[in-house]
């Protein structure tokens, strides 16, 4: 599920001309503003793949491929200018098995990934921001007056 106003602007201003995103499916994009309205409604829900949405399959990749990606970044698979990518979204259209095998596979190497921890790894409060040495000094200063844990040695 995606809230409104994480794909708000294709349907309504997607260059700055206020023209809805010419690769939204006309269809597709006028039942989309239905459930968001210009102004207002910006926590309403749409479901990332409503054609399946509580089954695993491929019907994503069909979906973007019939210009029904609901996020800029679903479109931007088919339209960016990565021709592998292209590539792929159209073969795990055609091809659910060969999209299992390689998420199968994705997750296994996922899996296997180590994660950071110690003075290798980094605890941050806002995980899109890096964390400085000014606020390890503003972390490490509050954390003596609260129960929680969160070293910031790696700066030190």
């Amino acid at each position: 599920m995606a809230r409104c106003t994480t794909f708000k602007q294709r349907l309504y201003n997607q260059n700055g001309d206020n023209q809805p995103d010419i690769t939204l499916e006309r269809t597709y994009s006028i039942d989309l503003r239905s459930v968001c309205p210009p102004s207002g409604g910006d926590n309403n829900l749409s479901p990332l793949d409503y054609a399946s949405p509580v089954r695993f399959d491929n019907t994503y990749f069909k979906l973007i491929l019939g210009g029904r990606g609901l996020l800029t970044s679903d479109e931007v698979l088919l339209t960016g200018s990565i021709p592998s990518i292209v590539e792929l979204v159209k073969a795990y259209a055609e091809d659910e098995d060969l999209f299992f095998a390689q998420f199968a596979q994705s997750m296994v190497k996922m899996g296997n990934i180590s994660p950071l921890s110690g003075s290798n790894g980094e605890v941050r409060q806002n995980c899109r921001m890096i964390m400085t040495m000014e606020s390890c000094i503003f972390i490490d200063i509050s954390m003596l007056f609260s129960s929680s844990k969160m070293p910031c040695s790696m700066h030190a």
